[in-house]
């Protein structure tokens, strides 16, 4: 058996160690300190806005202040983007707000414009008061409709919450993901585009803005010689040893989103003619993914070796038809699954040592938000039931992306 190929894992520049080794030698292993002000520097020439970014312990702790931010209280509805990872609408919960789910489009997966006008408009509607914000989000890279978004943002004066966590790189018409709304949020997660081990970074409007997300990243400790407190803060500065990774990461930044970018165009010229399978691509020239991780979808009607014994119990089907919109609680279904001949793939090709996994499970079909409010159209679903993530990251080699493509060949009947 070869090694293992994974789907994605960091790797280190070689540059990290000179900062860590400095961090140590001048004792500034604490939050705070030179490598924290120097990456959040770091960072802000790369998205090239003149935004400032204040460097963070997670993407979860952006997210979270970027709720405060914007002033976002108990009680206050925030829309989310359905098709996403948990960790996009669980801060919404962490301030005692309600999330109501949004479905998405075909072209991006992501937040379908369409539907969250009409959403707002059903919220108001039922409620008798806006929505406090809008958390949009890059799914796998990919920008969000920001046109289409924004003009629904600004028709209802409601503030977006960029989610760019899955798109350090990407952008839309020439601009940076994550500076598009009222705050952006970036992750360096271990399994990002670039990481800092844990750590996150919310970019912010403006230095006003910036002080006032750092005064709550800091317990929001007031400036007296003593300590005085007069809001609940937060314990979510990045660590110098963290940020002193994330400045030697960024010698390697632009080559590991040009390396995934080829890797994505790799499965596309290589799988994009076999019959049933589509690779996710941008969807003209006004968008340009950084494509963390290479996706795929599969035919109902592909046939995989083994599928017969995977999810055999399973009511696979696509739940929800397009264009239902309910404005209730999604009823949660064990039939939420992704097909058989996903699951079989999956399994085909870890027999192989191949690392793949289904797409995220839309936040409508989670146990954990079963009782708020969605609104959906059935894309998500068909998504989740139909989508496999690819190896993608720095260590994925051209010979192993062959050895990818050609297992999956060898499973197709």
């Amino acid at each position: 058996m070869n090694d293992r190929i994974l789907l994605r894992m960091c790797r280190m520049s070689g540059h990290e160690m000179s900062f860590i080794t400095e961090a140590f030698e001048g004792e500034w292993v604490v939050p705070l300190g030179p490598n924290v002000t120097g990456f959040e520097k770091d960072l802000e020439k790369f998205l090239g806005a003149g935004l400032p970014v204040v460097a963070l312990s997670s993407g979860t702790a952006a997210l979270h202040l970027g709720l405060i931010g914007l002033g976002v209280k108990e009680g206050d509805e925030v829309m989310v983007q359905s098709m996403t990872f948990s960790a996009s609408v669980n801060p919404v919960r962490y301030v005692g707000a309600i999330p109501v789910m949004v479905d998405s489009e075909e072209d991006t997966w992501n937040m379908d414009p369409d539907l969250l006008d009409i959403a707002i408009a059903d919220r108001i509607a039922k409620t008798g008061r806006k929505p406090k914000a809008i958390v949009v989000v890059c799914l796998y890279g990919m920008p969000a409709k920001y046109e289409q978004i924004l003009k629904v943002a600004e028709k209802w004066e409601i503030p977006v919450l960029e989610d760019a966590a899955e798109a350090f790189g990407s952008e839309y018409d020439g601009r940076k993901c994550g500076c598009f709304g009222r705050y952006g949020v970036l992750s360096f997660n271990g399994n990002k585009m670039i990481t800092t081990s844990g750590g996150g970074a919310l970019v912010c409007p403006d230095e006003e803005a910036s002080k006032k997300i750092m005064y709550f990243a800091t317990q929001a400790r007031l400036g007296y010689a003593y300590y005085q407190h007069k809001d609940i803060g937060y314990n979510y500065r990045m660590s110098n040893i963290s940020a002193g990774i994330g400045r030697g990461q960024m010698y390697v930044a632009e080559e590991y989103i040009a390396h995934h970018r080829h890797r994505q165009q790799y499965y596309k010229d290589n799988l994009g003619n076999v019959e049933g399978i589509t690779i996710h691509c941008n969807p003209d020239s006004r968008f340009d993914s950084n494509f963390w991780l290479s996706t795929a979808l599969l035919a109902d009607s592909l046939r995989i070796k083994g599928e017969e014994d995977a999810y055999a119990s399973a009511v696979t089907s696509t739940v929800g038809g397009a264009g239902a919109v309910t404005g209730q609680g999604a009823d949660v279904h064990t039939d939420c699954e992704p097909n058989t001949n996903v699951e079989a793939l999956r399994l085909g090709l870890a027999k192989l040592g191949i690392e793949t996994r289904p797409l995220w499970k839309p936040m409508h079909r989670q146990p954990v938000f079963s009782g708020f409010p969605s609104y959906c159209n059935g894309v998500s679903e068909s998504l989740f039931h139909r989508g496999i993530c690819l190896p993608s990251g720095p260590y994925v080699t051209d010979n192993d992306a062959d050895r990818v493509i050609n297992a999956i060949k060898s499973l197709i009947l």
